[in-house]
């Protein structure tokens, strides 16, 4: 498979490369980041992963240039708002929720010293309450509010520690002032609303959610749900207009979604009105935590998803077992660009020693992708 990368790294350095973000910018070259994680990755000093990578494409990704690095920015993902450039994440791997703010397309970047400055809610040393998490998800702006989804992994125990939660501000305030941000309840995941059906399942939790309006003009936020040994299901959390109050019904808070056990982006299609993702469909049940394979899909109501078009799969000709073991196609951010769809991946291949740890992040192009759905 021939990639276009923006970053490889190889497996030897024990480090490998997350959280990969993309944008247009207003001059038409791209911007994309991603951070470091694994045990020969940059740590801070609190012996944490937190550096972040940015890079620019003047020739519509055909190459990329690296800009400069960003140290305490984690998990984090870029947006546009009002002529300038942000990076919203965590300071580190489970640190404090910060925001960043660049006013020369990507060159140079605030430091969120304070909370006057982008420190928007501190987190703990170490594992210590709170633990905000996130990945590179969408923003939603409605009715003059930005709203994004956060988790505080609280006890910090990987999938039944996540409590979701959402932020959220005025969209004429200043992003980099904690006090024009709100903070919703949180939700933690209680296994008695796990369906019957279901079974026992091994860490059930929900993380890594999308902020997105339905047709009806609500808030949800739809999340990964760690759903092991069952595959491709969400959860829905409904989300108050003011971004204070978070609801959860069991009966009906569940759906079937591709790729539901992965990181995936949701996004509406202006034009169309459809909702789109690039997710991890499952095409093997055996595999719960399969990544191999990258596909769009598209839905009316976010409720129903269907399947359009088989995007990446793995032609390394490694065995089916080995492939579900060292191949992923994972992580996608991806934004609406004119007829096209671009989308960035954290991709572990051809060398990389699992599917989880990355040795490559790239780039690609959707063409007229409105012809598929």
């Amino acid at each position: 498979m021939k990639f276009n990368e923006i970053k490889y790294q190889d497996a030897a350095t024990k480090t490998y490369l997350g959280s990969p973000s993309i944008i247009r910018l207003d001059n038409s070259d791209l911007l994309a980041t991603h951070d470091y994680f694994g045990p020969g990755c940059p740590l801070n000093h609190e012996g944490e992963e937190h550096l972040t990578s940015v890079y620019r494409s003047s020739d519509d990704g055909k190459t990329w240039v690296n800009v400069t690095h960003i140290a305490n920015a984690f998990w984090s993902g870029l947006f546009k708002h009002k002529g300038a450039i942000y990076l919203l994440g965590t300071s580190q791997q489970y640190g404090a929720i910060v925001i960043r703010r660049s006013e020369d397309n990507g060159n140079t970047w605030t430091h969120p010293r304070d909370e006057k400055t982008g420190l928007l809610f501190r987190g703990c040393p170490f594992r210590e309450p709170p633990n905000y998490h996130c990945a590179p998800v969408p923003i939603l702006k409605k009715n003059s509010r930005i709203y994004r989804a956060f988790e505080d992994c609280t006890p910090c125990n990987w999938g039944t520690g996540f409590q979701s939660l959402v932020i959220s501000a005025d969209e004429d305030a200043e992003l980099l002032d904690a006090s024009s941000w709100t903070m919703s309840d949180k939700i933690p995941y209680n296994p008695i609303w796990t369906p019957k059906e279901w079974g026992t399942l091994q860490r059930p939790g929900w993380l890594e959610g999308n902020i997105v309006e339905t047709p009806n003009g609500e808030i949800w936020n739809i999340l990964r749900f760690n759903s092991t040994p069952v595959v491709d299901k969400a959860a829905i959390i409904k989300v108050s207009d003011d971004g204070k109050n978070l609801s959860f019904d069991p009966k009906n808070g569940f759906i079937q979604f591709p790729g539901g056990m992965t990181k995936f982006t949701i996004r509406r299609d202006p034009f169309t009105q459809l909702y789109l993702t690039l997710s991890n469909n499952n095409t093997d049940p055996n595999w719960p935590s399969q990544r191999n394979v990258l596909s769009l899909h598209a839905s009316d109501d976010l409720i129903h998803w269907r399947h359009k078009k088989t995007l990446m799969e793995d032609d390394s000709g490694l065995s089916h077992e080995e492939s579900m073991r060292r191949t992923g196609f994972q992580y996608v951010d991806w934004q609406f660009d004119g007829d096209d769809v671009i989308y960035i991946v954290r991709v572990a291949y051809d060398g990389a020693h699992n599917f989880h740890d990355a040795n490559r992040i790239t780039f690609h192009k959707l063409e007229n992708f409105r012809s598929l759905i």
